[in-house]
C-alpha cells in the first residue's frame, strides 16, 4: 500500500504510539478459526514456527510459506483450550483459507473457520498500553511473554505483542463488544491511529507487509523474519530450502531501512555508483523526511551504507522488527 504525506492528525498518534499510548482499528484483518483434534499438528506442518510446543494461553508469530520457502504471509497465532486463532493480513485471509484448506487430506481432523465479520481487532500500541490493559481488567498479561493471552470479558482476548516493534498488546474481541470497548480504549488516553499510520509505522518499523516486503520474490530469513522460524523442529513446507539457506549462509539479501534525503517512489532500483545493489519495497513521508524500505544485497554492506534511490540519495539504517541472524 503506497503511502503518502501523512496528516497533523497521523503525526500526533504516532508521536503517541512511541512516546504514550495509541489504537489502531485492526478489524479489516483476516481472523481464521483453526480446531479439532489435529490443529497443532497441521499448523505445525504449514508453518515455520514450532506449534506442538505451545500450551492453550501462549502464542506466536510464524510465516506461511510456500514449498520453495518464499513467503505468502506473516500471521500471529493464539492457542486457546480447542483452537487456534490466527491473525493474517487484510489481503491475504481469502488467499489463507483457500492454501490452508488445499492441505487437509482425508484423515486430518481440522476445521477451518473464517470469523472476521464476527470479531473486532484492536492493537494497543506504546509504552503506556500497561495502563490501559489495567483498565481493561486484564492486567494479569502484564510482563508475560510475547504471544501469551488471556481471556476477559466474555471472550475477549488480550494478547502481549502490538504486532508493530513497539511495545503493546493486540485484542481480539466479538464485534458486539467494539464499540464499548474501543471507547473504554479511548477514555483510558489512547490516541486513534489510523490504518495509514499503521502503515507509516509498521515501514518506519520495518514490518514487512504482503505484496511489499512479503512475495514470491522473498524468503523469510531475507525478510528478516528469523525470530518466527524454528530450527530444530521437523519437516514442514519450505523447511528444506530454510534449512539450506541457513546451514550455508546462503542469504543474498536482507531487508533494510532508508533514510532518504528526498521523495522517492516503490519499485526504485537501488544503486551503489554504477551497480545495482537492490529495489525500493515500501515508502512513506513523515515530518522528519523520507523513509523506505529495501531488499539490499549481503555483499553491498548494511548499517551506514550510502546508496542512491532513483533520484534520491539515502543512507541505510538499522529497522527494530527485524533481524538479520538466528536470535
Amino acid at each position: 500500500m503506497p503511502t503518502s504525506a501523512i496528516d497533523g492528525k497521523d503525526t500526533a498518534a504516532i508521536q503517541a504510539a512511541t512516546a504514550e499510548v495509541a489504537v489502531c482499528d485492526r478489524s479489516n484483518w483476516g481472523i481464521i478459526r483453526v480446531s479439532d483434534d489435529d490443529r497443532l499438528r497441521f499448523l505445525h506442518n504449514q508453518s515455520t514456527n514450532d506449534f506442538q510446543a505451545l500450551k492453550p494461553g501462549q502464542g506466536c508469530d510464524t510465516v506461511m510459506v510456500t514449498s520453495t520457502a518464499r513467503t505468502i504471509d506473516l500471521v500471529s497465532s493464539y492457542v486457546l483450550d480447542d483452537a487456534v486463532i490466527l491473525l493474517v493480513s487484510p489481503s491475504r485471509r481469502e488467499f489463507l483459507l483457500q492454501w490452508l484448506d488445499r492441505y487437509i487430506f482425508f484423515a486430518d481432523k481440522v476445521q477451518l473457520t473464517d470469523v472476521s465479520e464476527e470479531t473486532a481487532t484492536f492493537s494497543i500500541i506504546g509504552p503506556g498500553s500497561d495502563a490501559v490493559v489495567k483498565k481493561l481488567g486484564a492486567g494479569g498479561i502484564i510482563g508475560q511473554p510475547h504471544g501469551n493471552h488471556i481471556t476477559i470479558n466474555g471472550g475477549a482476548i488480550v494478547a502481549v505483542g502490538s504486532g508493530l516493534a513497539s511495545p503493546g498488546y493486540t485484542l481480539i474481541l466479538p464485534v458486539s463488544q467494539k464499540q464499548q470497548v474501543w471507547q473504554q480504549i479511548l477514555d483510558s488516553g489512547a490516541v486513534e491511529l489510523s490504518d495509514r499510520g499503521w502503515d507509516t509505522l509498521r515501514i518506519l518499523q520495518g514490518r514487512p507487509a504482503p505484496d511489499a516486503e512479503l512475495t514470491d520474490d522473498y524468503n523469510p530469513l531475507e525478510a528478516g523474519l528469523w525470530q518466527t522460524i524454528s530450527f530444530s523442529k521437523g519437516c514442514y513446507i519450505g523447511q528444506e530450502t530454510i534449512a539450506r539457506l541457513n546451514t550455508y549462509k546462503g542469504v543474498k539479501q536482507y531487508l533494510w531501512g532508508i533514510r532518504l534525503n528526498a521523495p522517492a517512489e516503490i519499485g526504485d532500483t537501488i544503486n551503489i555508483g554504477e551497480e545495482k545493489v537492490g529495489k525500493l519495497t515500501s515508502y512513506t513521508e513523515t515530518p522528519d523526511g523520507y523513509f523506505g524500505l529495501a531488499y539490499i544485497r549481503s555483499k553491498a554492506g548494511g548499517v551506514g551504507l550510502q546508496v542512491q534511490v532513483g533520484n534520491s540519495e539515502g543512507e541505510v539504517v538499522a529497522i527494530p522488527f527485524v533481524s538479520h541472524e538466528y536470535p
